[in-house]
């Protein structure tokens, strides 16, 4: 589960830009749980009083120090790079990693595996 301050944003980044899922069952006002391969995984709305004090800068700040990283299998992580930057997303090419930047700033990881 995350924590986000603007859920509708979120969402649409989740499900529009990164093609997840939503599971519609289980979604809430302050909820929404994707497909996510094998897993699910869900986004949680900050509730709005505290949320009125975090500051999300455009484009957001890169959370380094955040405990949790969402990691995607995907087919070819370098190709999907290429097609997530084609459409304004931020993405850190690390020696080891591709990481991209959701709009709260939080890191994903792009993972492909290895094809023998």
């Amino acid at each position: 589960m995350l924590y986000v301050k603007d859920l509708p944003r979120m969402v649409e980044f989740y499900s529009g830009t990164l093609g997840l899922k939503p599971i519609e069952e289980t979604r809430m006002d302050t909820w929404v749980e994707f497909e996510a391969g094998e897993s699910r995984f869900s986004l949680h709305a900050i509730p709005a009083h505290i949320a009125a004090g975090i500051e999300i800068t455009s484009p957001p700040k890169v959370r380094e120090k955040n405990p949790l990283t969402l990691i995607f299998e995907v087919e070819d992580a370098a190709s999907e790079c290429d097609r997530l930057e084609s459409q304004g997303v931020t993405i850190i090419r690390r020696p080891w990693a591709f990481e991209l930047v959701d709009p709260e700033g939080n890191l994903c990881r792009l993972y492909s595996p290895e094809r023998a």
